[in-house]
């Protein structure tokens, strides 16, 4: 998040700074000088996240059916869309699996590349930013 501060002179500035607070019986704080003073209030700004794509690469080892697994248990794919994405990887050599936040992304790139080492593949999952 990114703060932003907005400076506010001259009358009524001090309204706005005493505007949550309690107002106290006596004495004016400022010595008698309504309508004086300065406030600084603070904005913030929310940015969206970056995004990352998660890429599939081809090797020679992997069989086609373990990959198409690996797209419709980890990305949502249907049956069809994994052959897809599979026949990208294998005629491309690289293969878009989805686009997530950082953390997301890193997650299923852990979980892939854990799956693969199990079954003692050689696949390669990866990700970068968009």
């Amino acid at each position: 998040m990114q703060a932003v501060s907005v400076l506010l002179l001259g009358a009524g500035a001090a309204e706005v700074a005493m505007a949550d607070r309690p107002r106290r019986a006596g004495p004016p704080a400022d010595g008698g000088r309504e309508g004086t003073g300065t406030a600084v209030l603070t904005r913030t700004r929310t940015r969206k996240p970056n995004l990352y794509r998660v890429l599939l690469l081809n090797d020679d080892y992997t069989p086609m059916e373990f990959v198409v697994h690996v797209l419709e248990r980890f990305f949502n794919k249907d049956r069809a869309e994994a052959t897809r994405i599979m026949m990208h990887v294998h005629q491309n050599g690289v293969g878009e699996c989805g686009v997530f936040t950082y953390e997301v992304a890193e997650t299923k790139v852990t979980l892939v590349m854990d799956l693969a080492r199990k079954h003692m593949h050689p696949l390669q999952c990866v990700m970068e930013k968009k």
